[in-house]
């Protein structure tokens, strides 16, 4: 439907203007009038908002207008140059600051920084040199803004040294300069380095603290990381996720709850980030409780059951027994995705419903969801859980001929663990014989549990002897060998096996369960005597 604008003001009008439409109507209104060629502000009102706008070809719609203004001025360009530094082709910065360069729009000290910006997205070290070189000319080198950009250009590139000499010739230097060397230490690895310059910097803000306590983590330094941590003299919900993501990648499930209820007492709304991997923990620990009480948080501040929040919802009360009300947030949820659609199957498989996982593979596949790999080893989980052997097979092919899906050693996995189960162990030597042994290591231990399930002993001492090959000191073989001739009876052998785990000081590791009491996870090992730890 076409606007017209006779009662507005061609500048009211760009302002309340909600798409690249009515931008374009105003344009037309602009050339119209005669205005466009000599109305710069008007001008500038089109291009602010197209390079707004998350469309990338308003880009060149935004340097269209600008070549065709007759007096464009220094918001003109820095507007457009800014939106090129942040777009996935930041080198037509360059082009258009090498443009104004040439006059009659001379750059500014924005359009420096913007220019360097660009510099360091695509790695432009030498550009940024030279950039470097007509910034001194124009006396504004030392320019906070123009040499903390600099300061990012140079030491993104590695150029760590130049970078540092520049910081300590700046006179009016602030926490933003310090933390692009701090942040560029951190991105290359440096981690020994990046804590020199922490201990070091005459000021700091909340983003120096996260940019270490990141580092630290991503070098898995946990006690590290929860020493700056705990140090921090104010906390955001940045802060608080990167140590609960960080715990949650290293399995350090009780630590994430522990982390979490410090959170709350404390007062820090918590996002979606902290929501899901605090929801991973529960399904981990079996703590359905802690994972009802976030339900109903989620529910109480009105936060959309959809995406990551869905998926981690479905996979906690799957994992904690409640298969249940795990269909039900899956059937509520606002959203679904293949992330969720993946979760509710292996729910299902997990649960013993190999055919109902079956049948929500089929929902999927008709609401228009392609597969990935993880849908196909939640599927063939499935089939292995509940003996489904043909449909297993199907599952299988289905995979690879029809969506060409090279199969891992999970899918492997599945299939091993499916015909072992069925009793078909020739079959599943057969399938094992095509993989590395090395990567399959996992699969031979699936075997041997399976030749001992049905008293297969001849295969299972020749798997065991292929396990033994492979990792002499894994327990994993001896145990499923010992246990193997003690179904049998086989007392001397079970001696012999156990006797050989002394003579080469192989201890087996002790099993452990949890459980939720009083909204408090225990953890029992099982060894020489009963340990219980509260988690």
């Amino acid at each position: 439907m076409t606007v017209t604008i006779p009662q507005l003001s061609i500048l009211s009008f760009t302002e309340m203007a909600s798409s690249i439409s009515e931008i374009h109507q105003a344009h037309a209104q602009l050339l119209k009038t005669g205005d466009f060629y000599r109305n710069t502000l008007a001008s500038n009102k089109l291009i602010s908002f197209a390079v707004s706008n998350p469309d990338p070809n308003t880009l060149s719609y935004a340097h269209s207008v600008l070549t065709h203004i007759t007096t464009p001025n220094s918001f003109s360009y820095n507007s457009l140059l800014r939106a090129y530094a942040n777009s996935l082709t930041p080198q037509n910065a360059l082009f258009l600051f090498c443009q104004m360069l040439q006059g009659p729009v001379f750059p500014d000290k924005y359009s420096f920084t913007f220019a360097l910006k660009a510099c360091a997205a695509f790695g432009g070290v030498e550009e940024g040199r030279q950039i470097h070189g007509q910034a001194l000319k124009l006396g504004i080198g030392f320019d906070v803004f123009v040499a903390n950009t600099l300061i990012g250009v140079y030491s993104r590139s590695g150029c760590f040294g130049v970078a540092r000499i520049l910081l300590d010739k700046m006179t009016n230097r602030d926490v933003i300069s310090w933390n692009a060397l701090l942040s560029a230490y951190i991105e290359k690895g440096f981690i020994s380095s990046a804590r020199r310059i922490f201990d070091e910097m005459e000021q700091r803000n909340i983003e120096s603290w996260n940019f270490m306590i990141s580092g630290y983590l991503s070098h898995g330094l946990l006690e590290e990381a929860k020493s700056i941590f705990d140090s921090m003299p104010v906390k955001d919900v940045v802060s608080w996720n990167a140590m609960i993501t960080g715990y949650a990648h290293a399995s350090c499930f009780g630590e994430v709850l522990k982390l979490f209820e410090d959170m709350q007492r404390k007062k820090v709304r918590p996002d979606s980030c902290t929501l899901v991997n605090v929801l991973s923990a529960c399904a981990h620990l079996g703590a359905l409780g802690q994972g009802e009480w976030i339900h109903g948080y989620i529910d109480k501040n009105g936060i959309g059951i959809y995406g990551f929040i869905a998926t981690a919802l479905v996979d906690m009360y799957s994992k904690c027994g409640n298969i249940e009300k795990a269909l039900n947030v899956f059937r509520n949820a606002s959203k679904t995705d293949i992330s969720t659609w993946n979760s509710i199957i292996v729910g299902l498989g997990m649960h013993g419903f190999g055919e109902k996982a079956l049948d929500a593979f089929s929902e999927m596949l008709a609401e228009g969801f392609e597969p990935n790999e993880v849908t196909f080893i939640a599927v063939l989980s499935a089939c292995s859980r509940s003996g489904l052997l043909n449909e297993g097979h199907k599952m299988f092919r289905l995979m690879v001929d029809d969506y060409g899906i090279e199969p891992t050693i999970e899918h492997y996995g599945c299939m091993v663990d499916l015909l072992g189960r069925v009793g078909l162990l020739e079959e599943a030597l057969e399938l094992l014989e095509t993989r590395p042994l090395q990567e399959a290591h996992v699969l031979w231990e699936s075997l041997l549990s399976a030749c001992k399930n049905h008293g297969n002993l001849k295969m299972a001492e020749d798997v065991a002897r292929r396990l033994l090959e492979l990792n002499l000191q894994d327990s994993a073989g001896y145990v499923q060998l010992s246990n193997a001739y003690a179904a049998l009876k086989r007392w001397d052998d079970v001696s012999n096996v156990r006797q050989k785990m002394k003579a080469l000081k192989i201890n087996k590791e002790p099993g452990c369960s949890m459980i939720e009491v009083d909204g408090v996870v225990q953890e029992f090992l099982a060894g020489e005597g009963l340990i219980i730890e509260q988690i």
